[in-house]
């Protein structure tokens, strides 16, 4: 893939969506295989990418994943949907917004997922909005599932950090930060998560 190419899209919508795009460079390969470590690989699975973006991580999770497997992304903007379909088209993209997520994998034909893969900017989301996509998420997780995300140590302090991770603490009974990725801009913390509560 043109890596430019991915660069100037994600670029030029940060700028034209700055409250929906929570990163100002896309995500490195350092941290794509940091998330991708934690999606199985022993067996089909369907594995569910929250905010794709541009699709930093979609490769690596794609390289890992058994024959056989189902690897879907929800995205909301419009433009991001039409980039993944023409530059990933092995990447089943389904428009819309992560609120609506059991009537989306519904619709595809998806009942569970086995890995949840978020890059959905939680800092920029109110906490009510932060808890209503994870238990969204949650909800279609198998009992064995993972949930992954990512945040920012820049954003440690912030309320919302703060908050987000209070929820992904209510949401799942485990809740494991993974080490530090300095190697990406800014550096990112890794969290698998695992038994959704409830």
């Amino acid at each position: 893939m043109n890596k430019s190419r991915e660069y100037l899209m994600f670029v030029g919508r940060a700028v034209q969506n700055p409250s929906k795009v929570g990163a100002v460079l896309p995500t490195s390969e350092h941290v794509a295989r940091a998330v991708a470590d934690v999606v199985p690989s022993n067996g089909p699975s369907t594995v569910l990418e929250l905010g794709p973006g541009t699709g930093a991580l979609s490769g690596p999770i794609q390289q890992r994943i058994a024959p056989g497997s189902r690897h879907l992304a929800v995205e909301i903007d419009p433009e991001l949907v039409r980039y993944l379909n023409r530059t990933k088209p092995w990447l089943e993209v389904i428009e819309g917004d992560a609120s609506d997520l059991r009537k989306l994998l519904a619709d595809a034909g998806v009942d569970r997922v086995d890995a949840v893969i978020s890059s959905i900017p939680w800092t920029l989301l109110p906490g009510d909005k932060q808890r209503e996509l994870l238990h969204e998420a949650a909800s279609v997780m198998t009992p064995g599932g993972v949930f992954t995300t990512v945040t920012y140590l820049t954003t440690l302090w912030r309320a919302q950090t703060k908050e987000f991770i209070g929820a992904l603490d209510d949401t799942f009974d485990e809740v494991f930060p993974r080490s530090a990725v300095w190697l990406n801009v800014p550096p990112a913390r890794v969290y698998a998560c695992r038994r959704p509560k409830g």
